[in-house]
């Protein structure tokens, strides 16, 4: 018994000398962010990239967030409901852009450049067709660190905030149209969809992205009868499997076109090209010959539109007539419905700031996710995006051998 203790003992004294496995690192959330909300002073831009509850919930991790003085005021949120989540209220800009991480919807002016400061985070729109060379390099000379919506991907490959705010546009579209075919809007006094014994309005949609398939599903929804046109088979079977229902689609036959405008009650304009381009498919003759009254929606104004007839109008001035079509050009279709729409673009930088505080730092963060570090296209001041270089004739450099030679 005594030699059976022993070996035993002795067995067990050798086990406690193998190598043992580590226990798993906790990855606590230890650094604390210090966050800026800017006010956005662009003409009737209303969103806020933070709403009141996304602010509490970053505060409630033992985060900073300063934003400045009337950013909610065109999405109903007031400096009280900012306040009362937990954020400190800053009344000047330059408070706000002392922190570490700033968030704006559009990009900052150049005014705003020159109060950034060296490894400063900025996420907000890029919106390459109102930018030049100039700005990008205001933005390199400061050395800071740009996160643009419109690149920025998600864990599935998706750029979400592009995705939410074309849905809302989609929707929204079919929403706008509906008004203006009401006498009250000056329209020629039909509802939008149909009803028993009556025919169905009749919509057709160039386009078949995520624009062209909320606002599909929307005017479905309103018993309307729905056409939708593409250059891309891919899109449009994509939008028929999504939508879960047969509906009419086409390629872009200029004839097949021309005859579905000429009975169309509502049209919308939301096809973009390759280079993410507007696409000018309807030339001035279709929109002569299309209904009195017809209403055409111009979802791709900013990008230069898909009817020839289109001009930009803005939220207080939306509509005019030309042929007797009234059309609608107004860019920025989400900032109609602010609220909405801030709602969702912090449903999305919400959990990106508590992803990085997890990481330990937004350098962490970017060496762990591509799909992040897409959404980058200036690093400590080197421009790392190559279709912005080309935009603008200037060079690029690896975001990659950036990243790894700054670890």
């Amino acid at each position: 018994m005594d030699q059976g203790k022993s070996g035993f003992s002795e067995l067990a004294k050798q086990a406690t000398l193998q190598p043992q496995e580590m226990p798993a690192a906790i990855i606590t959330s230890n650094q604390q962010l210090l966050i800026g909300v800017a006010k956005d002073s662009t003409f009737q831009e209303n969103r806020v990239p933070l709403t009141p509850s996304s602010v509490g919930l970053l505060v409630n991790n033992g985060h900073d967030v300063i934003i400045e003085s009337g950013a909610g005021k065109g999405a109903n949120f007031s400096d009280t409901n900012y306040s009362e989540a937990g954020a400190r209220i800053g009344y000047d800009k330059k408070q706000v852009f002392e922190a570490e991480i700033l968030l704006k919807v559009d990009p900052p002016t150049m005014e705003e450049i020159e109060l950034m400061k060296p490894d400063q985070l900025l996420i907000s729109a890029l919106q390459l067709t109102s930018l030049n060379a100039d700005y990008i390099t205001a933005l390199q000379k400061k050395k800071v660190n740009a996160v643009a919506y419109e690149f920025y991907k998600d864990s599935s490959g998706s750029i979400p905030i592009i995705r939410s705010m074309s849905e809302i546009a989609g929707s929204t579209s079919l929403l706008i149209a509906a008004e203006y075919l009401s006498s009250a809007s000056g329209g020629k006094g039909e509802m939008l969809g149909g009803i028993s014994g009556i025919p169905p309005s009749e919509v057709v949609i160039i386009g078949a992205g995520t624009v062209g398939e909320f606002a599909a599903r929307a005017a479905i929804g309103l018993g309307a009868s729905v056409k939708v046109f593409d250059n891309s088979l891919f899109k449009l079977r994509r939008l028929q499997n999504n939508i879960g229902e047969r509906l009419f689609t086409s390629v872009l036959q200029p004839n097949i076109l021309s005859r579905a405008l000429k009975t169309a009650d509502v049209a919308i304009g939301a096809l973009r090209g390759e280079d993410n381009a507007g696409m000018c498919v309807v030339n001035e003759q279709m929109v002569m010959q299309m209904k009195p009254g017809a209403v055409v929606i111009d979802v791709c104004i900013d990008l230069g539109g898909c009817f020839e007839t289109s001009e930009v109008t803005n939220h207080t001035n939306p509509v005019f007539r030309k042929h007797d079509v009234i059309h609608y050009c107004v860019p920025n279709i989400p900032s109609r419905v602010a609220r909405t729409a801030s709602y969702a673009l912090s449903n999305v930088l919400a959990p990106l700031l508590m992803n990085i505080a997890d990481s330990g730092s937004f350098h962490k963060l970017i060496w762990e996710r591509p799909g992040v570090r897409q959404g980058i296209y200036v690093y400590k001041g080197q421009l790392t995006n190559r279709f912005v270089a080309q935009r603008f004739n200037m060079q690029s450099k690896d975001i990659d051998l950036l990243i790894g030679a700054h670890l």
